[in-house]
């Protein structure tokens, strides 16, 4: 079984990312993120900015939902 388009839109929600380094890029804050995901990490820097679902909230609410920054870990050599 296939994914249609729809089906993909449709499991994923708006998502801003908060916090973390001031020279994270303004493309990276916002994306679309699977609509059960709780966590995301970003590479930036040689390592990897971590970010946590601020609360769980309705899912099939237009707002963007929010994902503060919890800490940052490095690539391992």
């Amino acid at each position: 079984m296939t994914s249609s388009p729809e089906n993909v839109v449709e499991n994923t929600i708006e998502a801003v990312l908060v916090g973390g380094p001031s020279d994270l890029p303004a493309t990276a804050r916002s994306q679309r993120l699977p609509s059960d995901g709780q966590k995301v990490k970003i590479h930036h820097r040689g390592g990897y900015e971590h970010f946590e679902r601020e609360s769980a909230g309705a899912v099939a609410s237009r707002d963007p939902v929010v994902f503060r920054w919890t800490t940052r870990t490095r690539v391992a050599e």
